[in-house]
């Protein structure tokens, strides 16, 4: 077996299975440090701006595939022009849209994915603390290496170049594709290691099947290969999907990691 070193490239996410991802070189790349507010729930709230409009208190949540924005911040930042309003709506939905520019604490990212949608938990949690208009997610903090600390309250963000996949998107064809009998849905943690993993049902050896690599990818740079089957990662069993995602999560981003395949 070998021993491979592998480097966090972004805070613990689940990503999706999607095309190849596109990477522009980033130079220069110089962090940008954004003060957040620790909720009484937990949650962290940080303040946004949409398409120069705002600032707008958003949820910050390495945990959210999607960003959200509700409804109000739509007819505001002009985010609904030109888009096609879905046959069926739930909770106000009015479908995803691209933000031009949105920025987090003085954070900018351009062509951004999000849903319009006043979610029934975003206005529970807006209501017990006040003024809260939707979810950071996936699509702004995949573009970032990032460092969050709870002590001094603060995310900061270093651009990797990393354009992430439009989860949306992704997430319908997976799923049309398991309706019509093909490969079914499988997560994984493309946008922090740069691999996708899967394990066939009546596959009984140990580990993984290492199944993607995206190119010059913190698992293409240390070695791993497609086909590769991955054991343990960071001392953890990987013995089956839900496993690599805790193995994953125990983690801390930034810190080398052994994987054994």
């Amino acid at each position: 077996m070998k021993k491979l070193l592998l480097i966090l490239a972004l805070v613990i996410v689940p990503g999706l299975h999607a095309d190849e991802p596109k990477a522009k070189p980033v130079e220069d790349a110089k962090p940008i440090v954004v003060p957040f507010e620790l909720l009484p729930s937990g949650h962290m709230a940080v303040m946004v701006k949409v398409n120069g409009k705002g600032p707008y208190r958003l949820i910050f949540d390495t945990g959210a595939p999607i960003t959200l924005m509700n409804n109000k911040i739509a007819k505001e930042a002009d985010l609904l022009k030109g888009v096609r309003k879905p046959l069926i709506t739930l909770f106000g939905s009015m479908g995803d849209v691209k933000v031009k520019e949105l920025e987090v604490g003085g954070q900018k990212v351009a062509n951004s994915v999000a849903i319009v949608m006043d979610h029934p938990t975003v206005e529970a949690i807006s209501k017990a603390f006040g003024g809260i208009d939707g979810i950071i997610g996936f699509p702004f903090f995949a573009r970032f290496k990032m460092t969050l600390d709870y002590q001094a309250k603060t995310l900061t963000f270093v651009p990797t170049g990393y354009e992430p996949p439009d989860v949306l998107k992704s997430m319908q064809a997976a799923l049309l594709a398991s309706a019509a009998g093909s490969d079914p849905l499988v997560l994984s943690a493309s946008a922090t290691w740069g691999l996708t993993v899967d394990k066939k049902e009546k596959d009984e050896e140990a580990g993984v099947i290492v199944t993607k690599l995206m190119p010059d990818g913190p698992a293409a740079k240390a070695g791993l290969k497609e086909g590769d089957r991955l054991l343990t990662l960071g001392g953890r069993w990987t013995d089956s999907v839900a496993d690599t995602f805790r193995a994953v999560g125990a983690i801390k981003a930034g810190t080398p990691t052994i994987a054994v395949v």
